[in-house]
């Protein structure tokens, strides 16, 4: 085998494996403490992945492994750089980024959400961004106004 096509071959490989950018949202980069916290766990998380790659003999193989952990690094520490950490709120009269709403739906469900940055939220875990459809119109309201989101009303039952 020639070296220009093993050249050739690396270089080709190397184009695969660098990987985009995530994309980064045009919200403000809003999180609590525990939220810049989670930031740099992840961000460690990364670079301890990125670390276990680089110690793999086969040039093209420990491109693929490092590809995703090296976006992710990247990803994460610009979320660190702009974060901005938001003091929990001083009030519930209310909903401020870090409350936790309680609202009822259109079908009766009731449902109980902390408002969070986006790279913290976990609806699964009780926790929705601020930047979603649902935060942003709760965002400022008080107990008992009635918010509509998509074609559902949503009744903010308590702030917390």
């Amino acid at each position: 085998m020639s070296t220009a096509f093993t050249k050739e071959e690396s270089a080709e490989t190397a184009s695969e494996t660098l990987l985009p950018d995530r994309p980064i949202s045009p919200h403000p980069n809003l999180v609590t403490e525990a939220g810049l916290k989670g930031l740099d766990l992840q961000r460690q998380k990364a670079r301890e992945a990125y670390d276990a790659a680089s110690t793999i003999e086969d040039v093209n193989e420990r491109r693929r492994q490092a590809a995703i952990p090296l976006r992710d690094m990247r990803y994460f520490s610009e979320r660190i750089r702009t974060a901005q950490v938001v003091p929990d709120p001083a009030s519930f009269d209310i909903v401020a980024f870090g409350s936790t709403v309680t609202f009822r739906r259109d079908d009766g469900r009731v449902q109980k959400y902390r408002l969070v940055g986006e790279d913290e939220a976990d609806p699964k875990s009780g926790s929705i961004s601020f930047a979603s459809p649902v935060g942003t119109s709760l965002m400022g309201k008080a107990i008992g106004d009635i918010v509509n989101v998509g074609d559902q009303e949503l009744e903010i039952l308590a702030i917390s």
